[in-house]
């Protein structure tokens, strides 16, 4: 499966002046909305997710909301284990409320970007929070550069590496180059 095709078919790669949730700002941005628009590639993205992650123990797929919700649930569906997803509430992420979630129960979680890893790694605390095991985490594009860490693996289908910028330096800046601020969700800009 070639993931930049994909990315392509569904123009989820765009060009311009983007801040980026974590602040810095970039000349390419993932539009995961614009993947997740067509079912059928979600399903061949989270099968090969899901191929990746056969041998890990699983109880639960945990997708942070809003981008890895769908792509958590379709690994889960194809998997046959349980889905949960997190939130912001008040600023702090949060599980959903209504899920069962047991102390030693063995996590999955499905991110759709990755890019400094701060979503993952709030997840993360959270899950620890209910004494949960996080076995892997696991995205359709890292673009940390190997920069987000976590304690347990990090499978990713495809590494893309895009020059990013504190908005002091950034070139498209000193250009007058109009930024977007795509996919914010309820993260604070």
């Amino acid at each position: 499966m070639n993931i930049q095709h994909i990315l392509e078919d569904t123009n989820a790669l765009l060009k311009g002046h983007f801040k980026l949730t974590s602040g810095r700002h970039s000349e390419y941005y993932v539009e995961k909305i614009k993947i997740i628009h067509y079912p059928d590639k979600v399903e061949l993205l989270c099968k090969e997710i899901a191929n990746k992650l056969k041998d890990f123990p699983i109880d639960i797929v945990v997708g942070p909301a809003f981008g890895g919700i769908a792509l958590a649930y379709e690994v889960a569906r194809q998997m046959g284990k349980k889905f949960v997803f997190t939130q912001r509430k008040d600023d702090k992420m949060s599980i959903r409320s209504g899920f069962d979630i047991k102390a030693g129960d063995n996590a999955v979680i499905i991110e759709d970007i990755i890019t400094t890893g701060g979503s993952v790694k709030e997840v993360i605390d959270v899950l620890k929070e209910y004494h949960v095991n996080v076995q892997a985490v696991a995205s359709i594009v890292d673009r940390s550069a190997g920069k987000a860490q976590f304690d347990c693996p990090l499978i990713s289908l495809a590494e893309l590496t895009f020059e990013t910028w504190e908005e002091k330096d950034c070139p498209l800046c000193k250009e007058n180059i109009a930024i977007m601020k795509p996919g914010a969700s309820d993260k604070k800009l």
